[in-house]
């Protein structure tokens, strides 16, 4: 792809609009033929296997094979694509499960572009995990969409002030951001999925996919705590994000400060979508609140 496609196709990713004009209710038709044509729309067709992997210092490249998230992203990006994939089979609409499939081949083109990130680097990660599927697919949907609302709103701040401090070269920014991007799309897909499906359940149906949705969110609390536990109690104390010096990523970072580094990024990235499209509001909502109680630390 040259220079010029690869300018077209990242402008295409991030800006869509629904062809149809007008207001679109929440639920109807037309937010579904919305909601099902957005990934397709807003594909980058980037190839992972051509991906430009930067030579990096030896400094730079120590930081980076230092963090401990490579074990996790990799795993995490297999268990995605698996579940969505096990969702779209139990989805009758075609368009629907077509969307979902669509964004399932992007879940496991970001393993794969993980795993050349991995190799390019000689990055060490343990072999793949055997991931057994739960009996619920829609329980491993919402797992996997709710998890994604939660992540990618902080690897927006994360990422972004990596490359603002220089933890991250430029170059590796560039090469990685189409995944970043990319995982914001799937937000926005799933938002507006969960947005649809609440509006056309039956009204004796709702009250059990509220208590499922809130059951996910304590299920993910929890995992959440569970690997922070790990992520300190690695056997190798430099394998984590608490490095010496003050080139670490951690070292630099003031809460409120990567908040409104996240929710200025979140605003960003979800900017050029059609303004019908329901935003993911919950977690920027959070950090909101939570931001008020927090004082930026002095230079």
């Amino acid at each position: 792809m040259d220079a010029t496609a690869e300018a077209m196709a990242d402008h295409n990713a991030r800006n869509w609009t629904y062809a149809k004009p007008g207001r679109i209710r929440i639920g109807s038709p037309e937010h579904f033929a919305m909601l099902t044509e957005l990934l397709g729309a807003t594909y980058n067709p980037y190839k992972p296997a051509v991906l430009d992997w930067p030579v990096l210092t030896p400094e730079t490249r120590a930081r980076v094979i230092a963090l401990p998230i490579w074990d996790i992203a990799v795993q995490s990006e297999n268990k995605a694509g698996a579940r969505i994939e096990f969702f779209a089979q139990t989805v009758k609409e075609k368009p629907l499960r077509q969307a979902l499939l669509h964004m399932a081949a992007e879940e496991r083109r970001h393993r794969e572009v993980l795993s050349r990130l991995v190799a390019a680097y000689d990055i060490p990660i343990k072999p793949d995990e055997e991931y057994v599927l739960p009996r619920d697919a829609e329980w491993a949907f919402l797992v996997t969409g709710y998890s994604e609302c939660i992540d990618s709103f902080f690897a927006y701040g994360l990422f972004e002030m990596a490359r603002r401090s220089g933890f991250f070269p430029p170059s590796l920014v560039e090469t990685f951001e189409p995944v970043i991007q990319e995982e914001g799309r799937h937000i926005l897909f799933f938002t507006n999925f969960v947005a649809w499906h609440r509006a056309n359940l039956p009204w004796w149906r709702r009250p059990f996919f509220e208590i499922k949705v809130a059951a996910v969110y304590l299920f993910l609390g929890w995992e959440r705590l569970g690997l922070v536990k790990d992520v300190d109690g690695l056997e190798n104390a430099d394998a984590n994000f608490t490095m010496r010096g003050t080139e670490s990523i951690v070292d630099q970072l003031d809460p409120a400060r990567l908040i409104d580094i996240c929710l200025e990024q979140d605003r960003q990235r979800m900017a050029g979508y059609d303004e019908r499209l329901v935003r993911p509001t919950t977690i920027p909502r959070l950090a909101r609140i939570a931001r008020l109680f927090m004082r930026p630390k002095k230079p």
